[in-house]
């Protein structure tokens, strides 16, 4: 039997033995309502009269029974195409219909609300870890939304709130258990979900102060004032600038000794590989290089990295996954002295300090290279541009 992994966190996306393939439901927008609605509903029966409420809500149809029975036909048509047996998970059932989970078949929100049901009982320590590691993994966002279905966004607000409820009680156990490696880790997924909330910048903070990494947290501190003077025109939060104050206030105060800095910044450059980061901080080494580059004489070489085509563009979905899967490359394989950010949606901009364009030409052939050997089945265009900084007669080619 084939396994089925349906993911509605974040994107509206299938997986089989898991291996995602092409969802032409989500191109239906009633299609993808429907399985969307029961699959919200858990498995329990929802009544027709209800299904058509939600699916035609802006006006009648002649034979709504009718019109939603070939809706039903159809969409199990388009699931069995993705899988032999997928649309057999629709039944029908005395004037409803519901979604009939299996063991090969499984839904993210399934298994989300499973757990939240499970962690808000009484659990012991080892298994409340393993429960919350599993769904910080699962959730890879907020809640899919068709615009078709009545509450869709408050559902996604109240499930929102329900992992960043839960994602706070597991750093509290973390903080019991002086895991402040781990509570760093954990503030980092969840900061990739909600980059705004205060609470989490403030407990990773805490962690970086505990681990002697109070530079980090002062850097820490600044990128959160950057996003909300960049993003929402506001001030950081009254809580985090007090934060901030006694983080301050704490560095005067500390005496470190060689041993304690030294270990501070050598644990800051034991990562291997190159750095990424994202854009505001690329821009201030970039300034800091150019200066470097004057004052030096050295070379640097800026490299420009474009997947996908304008006039064609990937959904969503494929787009991050195949632009994490290029900066894993490009981290891998480029020096430890090399910076890398994501320039811009599907744009990876590189520097290459002391590198020249002769060997900046060779290093890009070799990562489109690596890049086609990863993604071997894809028709995916990869296309790259050089220039020496300082010297705007050198630019690059552009690959046939």
């Amino acid at each position: 039997m084939q396994t089925v992994r349906i993911q509605m966190l974040g994107n509206y996306l299938i997986y089989v033995d898991e291996r995602q393939v092409e969802n032409p439901v989500q191109k239906s927008p009633k299609g993808a309502a429907l399985v969307a609605f029961l699959l919200l509903n858990g498995g329990k029966p929802v009544p027709n009269q209800r299904i058509l409420r939600q699916l035609w809500t802006n006006y009648t149809v002649n034979n709504p029974e009718n019109a939603l029975k070939t809706l039903v036909s159809r969409t199990r048509t388009m699931l069995n195409g993705i899988c032999e047996g997928l649309g057999d998970c629709i039944i029908s059932e005395r004037g409803a219909y519901r979604w009939n989970e299996t063991e090969y078949i499984r839904s993210d929100i399934s298994e989300l609300n499973a757990l939240l049901v499970s962690l808000s009982g009484d659990l012991d320590d080892d298994t409340r870890r393993a429960q919350s590691q599993r769904l910080i993994e699962l959730y890879q966002g907020d809640l899919y939304q068709t615009g078709l279905l009545d509450g869709e966004a408050a559902l996604s607000e109240a499930l929102h709130a329900q992992y960043l409820a839960a994602v706070y009680a597991y750093i509290e156990l973390l903080t019991r258990q002086e895991e402040y490696n781990e509570i760093s880790a954990v503030c980092r997924a969840a900061l990739e979900i909600d980059a705004f909330d205060d609470r989490l910048h403030i407990e990773l903070m805490k962690a970086m102060v505990n681990l002697n990494r109070t530079n980090d947290a002062m850097r820490q501190y600044r990128h959160a004032s950057s996003i909300n003077q960049r993003y929402l025109g506001a001030e950081p939060s009254a809580e985090l600038q007090n934060y901030y104050r006694q983080l301050n206030s704490m560095r005067k105060t500390l005496k470190f000794n060689l041993d304690a800095i030294r270990n501070e910044l050598y644990e800051s450059a034991s990562e291997s590989g190159a750095f990424v980061c994202d854009d505001p901080l690329f821009r201030e080494i970039y300034n800091l290089q150019i200066r470097n580059l004057e004052r030096l004489g050295t070379t640097m070489c800026l490299g420009i990295i474009m997947v996908g085509d304008a006039e064609d563009g990937m959904d969503s979905g494929t787009q991050d996954a195949v632009m994490k899967g290029l900066l894993e490359i490009l981290r891998t394989h480029l020096r430890k002295g090399d910076i890398i950010t994501r320039y811009a949606p599907s744009i990876v901009a590189v520097l290459l300090p002391t590198v020249n364009y002769q060997t900046g030409d060779i290093v890009m052939e070799r990562i489109q290279m690596l890049f086609y050997k990863q993604f071997s089945e894809s028709s995916i265009p990869f296309h790259y541009r050089l220039g020496m900084l300082g010297d705007a007669s050198k630019t690059a080619r552009e690959p046939d």
